[in-house]
C-alpha cells in the first residue's frame, strides 16, 4: 500500500457558525430525497432512516431535480462497479452526509461489494450524527461485515471490511492512523462530490483534484454534482437567496459553465476524458419517453418554465484516467445505454 500524503491548506479553519451552515445542508439534501422518495420518483428503503420526523413534502421542481441528480450519479457509479467485476476498487465519497449509495448497493447488487471498499468523509457532527442512525438500524447493520465491525460514534467513525466512515474536514485532510492504513492509492478509485467541493476555495478545490490524480497511482476518477452559470438574473438570484441562509459557493465563478468544468478536469488530471451535462441535458435526454410519462404522472409540474430555468443551472461533471478498463464506457453514459 502506497504512503497517503495529502494536499496542504493554505489557509486558516472557516468560522464554526459557517461550518454549521454547510453541515445543514445534509438535512436539506436527506430531507428532499425522502420527499422524492415518498412521491415516487425513487426507490429508496434507506431514506427515512436518516431524517428525523416528518418531512414536508417538496415542491414538483425539487423532487424531479432530486430525482434527476441521484439517478444520473448512479448510473455512472453501476458503469464503474460492474466493469473489469473481478477487479478490487475503492470509492471514496467527499462530504458524504447522510447519503445511502453503499447501502443501497449492498442490498441491490451484493456481488460487487466483495472486490469493493467504499469510503465516506465529512465533519465529525455529520459522521457522529450519521453512524447514530446506522446503530438504532438492524436494517443498516446488516449489510455491514459485523464481524469487522468498529464504531466511534463519540469521535464519529465507523470503519468495517467494505464501508468506513471517517470524520474530517476535507480541507485539511490530516491523515490520522485509522485513516491512512485504510486508504490504499494503488487500488482503482472512484470519487464523488455532490456539492461539496463548491463551498471550498478555488485553490482548496483544485488541491484536492491534483492530490488524487497525483497520489493515487492506479485508475481515478471522478464525479462532480454543482451548480453553474452565475452571471444570468436566474442564477445571481440563486446565489442570493443562499447568500442569505449563509451559504457561498466559492468556486462558482471559476468553473461557471460546462466548458469550464471539462477544462478544470482536463487540467487537473484526469486526461483520459472529461465530460460535463447540465441537469436539463439528462432529464431531456437520458430519460426514456416512458419514464418521463412515469414520472410527469407523479405530480402536476405547473413550473415547467422554472424547471428548465433552474435545471440548466446544476450539472454532472465527470472526469477520468484510466489504465485498468474500470473507466469503460464512460464516455458514452447516457447516450441510449
Amino acid at each position: 500500500m502506497n504512503p497517503v500524503r495529502f494536499p496542504k491548506r493554505d489557509g486558516g479553519s472557516s468560522a464554526e457558525e459557517k461550518d454549521r451552515v454547510v453541515q445543514q445542508t445534509d438535512q436539506d439534501a436527506s430531507q428532499s430525497r425522502l420527499s422524492a422518495v415518498d412521491t415516487g420518483y425513487l426507490e429508496d428503503p434507506f431514506a427515512r432512516l436518516f431524517v428525523a420526523g416528518e418531512v414536508q413534502r417538496r415542491y414538483p421542481l425539487i423532487n424531479r431535480g432530486t430525482y434527476i441528480r441521484t439517478t444520473a450519479i448512479d448510473k455512472l457509479v453501476n458503469h464503474f462497479l460492474v466493469s473489469s467485476p473481478e477487479t478490487p476498487k475503492q470509492i471514496i465519497s467527499l462530504g458524504a452526509g447522510s447519503d445511502t449509495r453503499f447501502f443501497r448497493i449492498a442490498s441491490t447488487n451484493p456481488s460487487v461489494i466483495p472486490n469493493l471498499t467504499y469510503h465516506e468523509l465529512d465533519f465529525q457532527a455529520v459522521t457522529s450524527q450519521k453512524i447514530a442512525s446506522i446503530s438504532t438500524s438492524p436494517a443498516l447493520q446488516s449489510l455491514l461485515s459485523s464481524q469487522e465491525l468498529s464504531v466511534d460514534q463519540k469521535n464519529g467513525s465507523l470503519t468495517s471490511r467494505h464501508y468506513s466512515i471517517h470524520p474530517l474536514d476535507i480541507r485539511t485532510l490530516r491523515p490520522s492512523a485509522y485513516f491512512s492504513a485504510s486508504i490504499n492509492t494503488s487500488l482503482p478509485t472512484l470519487f464523488i462530490s455532490e456539492c461539496c467541493l463548491i463551498y471550498l476555495s478555488p485553490t482548496e478545490a483544485d488541491a484536492i483534484l491534483k492530490w488524487i490524480t497525483t497520489d493515487f497511482t492506479s485508475s481515478v476518477g471522478i464525479i462532480l454534482y454543482e451548480p453553474i452559470g452565475g452571471d444570468d438574473a436566474f442564477g445571481r438570484v440563486m446565489i442570493q437567496n443562499l447568500a442569505a441562509r449563509g451559504i457561498v459557493l466559492k468556486t462558482l465563478k471559476k468553473y461557471s459553465s460546462l466548458e469550464r468544468q471539462v477544462e478544470r478536469l482536463r487540467v487537473l488530471g484526469f486526461t483520459d476524458g472529461q465530460l460535463a451535462v447540465s441537469v436539463k441535458e439528462i432529464h431531456d435526454g437520458w430519460v426514456s419517453a416512458r419514464e418521463k410519462g412515469r414520472i410527469a404522472g407523479l405530480e402536476m409540474l405547473d413550473e415547467v418554465e422554472e424547471w428548465d430555468m433552474l435545471a440548466a443551472h446544476y450539472c454532472v461533471a465527470w472526469g477520468w484516467r484510466d489504465g485498468d478498463g474500470v473507466f469503460a464506457g464512460w464516455g458514452g453514459v447516457g447516450r441510449g445505454d
